[in-house]
């Protein structure tokens, strides 16, 4: 567990770095407790424990779901700051953006080991299974709870910026 924290606080670190804000990482990292819902789901209907390969899964999935939050996140940056479009505009284009390459991850691609298939790989499986939970669990949290966490952290930013130069002119 410790690992686990001071990864995702090295990650935040770097996110703050990359954004040059506080703000969009904190948005990318609500994803990440959320993505543990399909990972306990997916294990609970597979019978599988959590061990040391489910664990190194859900260290994975951790990356993966920050990645997708990260693109998503960024995306909708360079339409609203390249692009002009109107906020709420942004978050949807944004999400049809992304849609594709989120749903293109690892899920297809670890269904065979998942499995458990051939020579050892049912000490393979738990690590698969917690990813492909996880993942679908996350495809769904990043394409509608993170734009809507951007959302209102945007809106919520707006409107304190604009409160804050009226009580100065």
């Amino acid at each position: 567990m410790f690992a686990f924290s001071l990864a995702l606080a090295l990650v935040y670190m770097v996110m703050a770095c990359q954004f040059e804000s506080l703000r969009d990482p904190l948005v990318v990292m609500f994803s990440v407790p959320l993505a543990a819902i399909g990972v306990v789901l997916a294990l609970f209907l597979t019978r599988t424990t959590f061990n040391l390969q489910s664990f190194i899964g859900v260290i994975m999935l951790a990356g993966i779901v920050v990645n997708n939050a990260i693109l998503l996140v960024d995306t909708a940056n360079l339409l609203r700051n390249e692009e002009g479009m109107p906020l709420e505009k942004a978050v949807r284009e944004a999400g049809k953006r992304r849609l594709r390459p989120i749903l293109m991850t690892t899920v297809l691609g670890l269904f065979p080991l998942a499995l458990g298939l051939g020579d050892g790989g049912e000490t393979q499986a738990p690590m698969a299974r917690a990813v492909i939970g996880g993942l679908t669990s996350s495809t769904v949290i990043t394409l509608f709870f993170v734009p809507a966490v951007y959302l209102v952290a945007e809106t919520l930013c707006s409107k304190k910026k604009t409160q804050t130069g009226e009580e100065r002119s």
